[in-house]
């Protein structure tokens, strides 16, 4: 699974996903493009997924680009335990994806087959996404 080398605060404040995003609005180095077009948690199995999936399709011929990084820890208690006495441990990682952003890029296999492969990497996911080609900017 994804997850960062270190990081400054073992336990951060949630970060909010409503809204759209600022940056990586635009494919930059694929051809085609999946944006999110409602802002979630992604987390790191869910980007694996998307991984695998993608990757089947391209083969060894195609190129992969993930534009998103699982750089949040979320916190858990454990089960059947009193309130109060501190914050739970860090369970997992997500990666927050607002609305407008660019998960993942691909290019180098014929186009039915990459919007086929991105139709599926999309169902991977629990946002909502669409297809999108370089050059064309996809306004919400």
């Amino acid at each position: 699974m994804m997850q960062p080398k270190r990081t400054k605060y073992r336990k951060p404040h949630r970060t909010k996903y409503d809204g759209k995003a600022k940056g990586n609005k635009y494919v930059a180095f694929g051809e085609y493009g999946l944006m999110a077009t409602e802002g979630n948690w992604v987390s790191d199995k869910q980007l694996e997924a998307l991984r695998v999936v993608l990757s089947k399709a391209i083969g060894t011929v195609g190129k992969l680009w993930i534009r998103v990084f699982p750089q949040l820890s979320l916190t858990k208690k454990p089960l059947e335990v009193r309130m109060g006495s501190g914050k739970g441990n860090p369970e997992f990682w997500v990666a927050v994806v607002k609305a407008g952003t660019v998960v993942c890029e691909i290019a180098g296999i014929p186009e039915a087959q990459m919007k086929e492969a991105l139709r599926k990497a999309g169902n991977k996911l629990n946002v909502k996404t669409k297809i999108v080609k370089k050059g064309e900017i996809a306004h919400e």
